[in-house]
Order: structure tokens, then sequence, then C-alpha cells
């Protein structure tokens, strides 16, 4: 193994990157940025037919795709979608580990077999591809791996409690990882993006228990600013986590210093605030064990709620600059306060 430091920065520009959950969601806008960048994209999902209507958008915006049906719950078909990427586009340099499911409803109304199924696909999907991604990277000493995490691997929430433990889970396997890359001096390296709630197509076909329809909790964000956080990430893998969103951060933040009050508010205001007012519709179908037909896109219902940028994230995207700029304000206002001083000394 190559003993140097792995770089901080790289482009990703005309990069073999692999994108699971790439169909729909925070997926299918991170697929159209890579498209513009002229990257080669390996896209995995379970939907055919939103897969490709994936490919033909890469294909216009300027890239090239090819597409990979298959479950990330299934360690064999992420392997064979892993050497059909590679004989088509090249060696792989990027993994991004994104798709997931989840459900709405309390924990007792949950069967083993839902918890299960959250449990393969969310978590053990993050496993199964991050296998595929080392399997090819370490003996080249080179690649990016970039997990996609959330706010809620630091802080959980009420009615999503298989998805809550799946995120913790894919943060605590990924620091293991880490260092054992670091232990052998790889320069494979390995990164983490806790996301807010983001209006995606979850929202539009999540399995729903509870009386009223879901919505994300907290503010909102277009998938495009969860999408740019990830593409930050990828060509900033040094970087042990990127946090997107104010909310995401202060969850976090919040876990570290008030976890009591936050059982107690969270348990009022999470489960409230992850329902719409409009009651749940029984017949509703949703993607939980087979995909929907169709194309769906990559946005929920909420374009009107979205915020569309974040300042947090543009904070962290340009935090060398903003520590020299704090720190030249610091040293200008510690030289204009001992000229004051001396002026008052000499008077």
């Amino acid at each position: 193994m190559n003993n140097g430091s792995p770089r901080s920065q790289y482009s990703i520009d005309g990069k073999v990157v692999v994108v699971t959950g790439a169909s729909g969601g925070v997926g299918r806008a991170l697929v159209r940025m890579l498209a513009r960048r002229g990257c080669r994209i390996g896209m995995i999902a379970r939907g055919a037919d939103a897969l490709d209507a994936a490919r033909r958008e890469v294909e216009a915006l300027g890239g090239r795709a090819v597409s990979c049906p298959g479950d990330v719950a299934d360690a064999g078909q992420i392997e064979a979608a892993a050497e059909t990427i590679e004989r088509d586009l090249g060696p792989i340099d990027v993994w991004v580990n994104n798709a997931m499911v989840s459900m709405y409803a309390p924990f007792w109304e949950i069967s083993p077999e839902e918890y299960r199924h959250i449990t393969e696909v969310t978590y053990l999907g993050q496993v199964y591809g991050t296998m595929a991604a080392l399997r090819r990277m370490r003996p080249r000493d080179r690649g990016t791996i970039v997990q996609v995490g959330s706010a809620l691997a630091h802080r959980s929430i009420p009615l999503q409690s298989a998805y809550c433990g799946a995120k913790h889970a894919i943060a605590g396997f990924t620091e293991s990882i880490r260092s054992e890359l670091f232990h052998e001096n790889s320069n494979v390296r390995i990164t983490i993006v806790h996301l807010p709630g983001v209006n995606t197509t979850q929202f539009t076909w999540t399995k729903n228990r509870m009386p009223h329809k879901p919505r994300p909790t907290g503010p909102i964000y277009e998938p495009e600013v969860a999408a740019d956080g990830i593409l930050f990430a990828a060509e900033h893998a040094s970087r042990k986590k990127v946090i997107v969103g104010l909310p995401a951060w202060e969850a976090i933040v919040g876990e570290k210093f008030i976890p009591r009050t936050l059982d107690r508010y969270l348990a009022h205001a999470a489960w409230e605030g992850s329902q719409l007012p409009e009651p749940a519709d029984p017949q509703h179908a949703d993607n939980f064990w087979q995909p929907l037909p169709g194309d769906h896109g990559s946005h929920g219902p909420f374009d009107d709620q979205a915020r569309t940028v974040s300042p947090q994230l543009w904070a962290t995207k340009h935090r060398t600059g903003l520590f020299a700029a704090l720190a030249g304000v610091g040293l200008g206002a510690a030289a204009w306060m001992a000229s004051r001083r001396r002026d008052h000394d000499g008077w």
C-alpha cells in the first residue's frame, strides 16, 4: 500500500461514479449533477422504469450511464452490478451508498419481517455496497466511498425506529472501516454525509401506518441541496463527515448536550411534526416490498416549502476561508486595540 496521505481534494469530473438508489429522490438529483460534470455513472436501484428515465436524463446532460436494476439488500446483486459497471465504464472511482426504505409507524406496530427489511435495505445495503467497492478499490489503492447518513444517525425520532437504527449502524461501521484503512495506510477514502429532512419521493410512496400523511420532520430541503453536499463530500473525502443543513447540525449538537430534554421534546414535536393535517389514504400504494411502476422523479410534494439553499452547507464548504477571515478580523481588532492603548499611554 501507498504510505502517502490521501489528497484532501480532487475533481470528480469525468470519473466513474456508482450511485445506489439512483432512480429517485436524492440519488436522482445526484446523478443529474454528476452528468453535468461529465461523469460515467453506474446507477443501481430496484425500479427499471425509473432507472431508464434517469439514464435518458444523464445522456441528455452529456454524461454516460449504465442502469443496473437490483436490490441492495442482496449482496450478490450488488456484486454483479459492480462487475457490469466496471466492464462497461471502467474502474470505479467513487461509490455512493444512498439507497433506503422506511415506514411510518410506532415500533409496536412494525412486524419482524418489516423491521428486518428496513434494516437489510438501509443498513446492509450500505455494507454490501462498501464491500463491493473495497473489493475493487483496495488492490488499486485509490477510490472514495460516500455513505449517505442522516441527522437521525445521532438523534433518533419517534415513528422511524428501524430507519434511525439503520442510520446509527451506518455511522458506526463507517468509523470502524475508516480506522482499518488508516491501519494499512490505504489511500482509499471513506466519508459520511448527514442529511436533514429532504423533499423526496420517499414521502410519495413510503409505507405509512399513521392516520395522516407523512412529511419530513423540521425544515425541509430540496434534494439538490442534499446532492450538492454529497458531491462536495466525494471531492473532500479526507473530511470525516459533512453535515448538510442547520437542522441536522442542531440535532447532532443538541444530542451531545441536552439528550434527555430532546427525548421529551421530540416525543411530541417529531410525532405530530412528521404528519400532515390531511388524512392518509388507506389504499395508498407504496414501494416497501416492490418498486412502483413508472418514473416518479426526484422531488416529493413539498416544493412550496422546501429550501433551495443551505447557508450552513455553504459555510462548511468555505470553512477554510471563513476561518482565515475570522482570524484576520481578530488580528486586526487586536492591532487596533494595541494602537489605541499606545495612543492613550502616550497622551
